[in-house]
């Protein structure tokens, strides 16, 4: 049951954390332009490699 409940937390996450690059989109892009770098990337593939290794 715990392992159940960590995976749909994990997919959650992962889904949330896509929203939020999806919507960050135009602030990274004006931020590139400055020079700065947002580290969303990094966000997305950690869960993603976490709810992989939990869901297998």
């Amino acid at each position: 049951m715990e392992s159940r409940l960590y995976t749909a937390t994990l997919l959650a996450l992962y889904q949330l954390a896509l929203i939020a690059g999806i919507l960050l989109l135009p602030v990274a892009m004006v931020t590139e332009r400055v020079g700065l770098s947002l580290p969303i990337d990094r966000a997305v593939e950690g869960l993603n490699d976490a709810y992989e290794r939990a869901s297998a």
